[in-house]
């Protein structure tokens, strides 16, 4: 039960970080900016091919950069782990938490692209599941050298 209730708390605050602009990582202050919906952007004007979404980043190699990039990684990272103890024991459970976190990583990053002062990547994307990745395996053998 707390598994779940943890998970649930996890992706309502990613979503909550996801929906607010002009978040820096290392101001605070920021954390709580009032969000705006871009009400011209469409799913297709952001999931077009050409679109920013497949774009590089526009902005430099900082502090904040990486800050945002080990956030990606760690708290992807543990939403793959909760996703992973919220499926029953089961065949392809590694994969399938894997696949639940990329489907989540995703949608979180076509949100983002809707928020003015935010954007959504698919880098982000691929970073996001790397770090569900890593923490995966991480667990997968961790749990095969305890065995022994």
């Amino acid at each position: 039960m707390i598994d779940r209730i943890l998970l649930i708390v996890l992706l309502l605050a990613i979503s909550k970080f996801s929906h607010t602009p002009h978040l820096l990582v290392t101001d605070p202050s920021t954390w709580t900016n009032s969000s705006v919906w871009n009400h011209n952007a469409t799913l297709w004007s952001i999931l077009r091919p050409g679109s920013e979404f497949y774009t590089s980043y526009t902005y430099g190699f900082d502090l904040e950069f990486i800050l945002r990039k080990i956030a990606h990684l760690s708290f992807f990272g543990m939403v793959g782990l909760l996703f992973y103890w919220n499926l029953k024991e089961q065949r392809y459970r590694y994969l399938k938490a894997w696949l639940c976190l990329v489907a989540f990583a995703f949608l979180d990053e076509v949100h983002q692209a809707f928020i003015i002062g935010r954007d959504g990547r698919i880098i982000d994307v691929a970073i996001d599941s790397f770090g569900g990745a890593l923490f995966l395996f991480l667990l997968y053998k961790y749990k095969k050298i305890s065995k022994f």
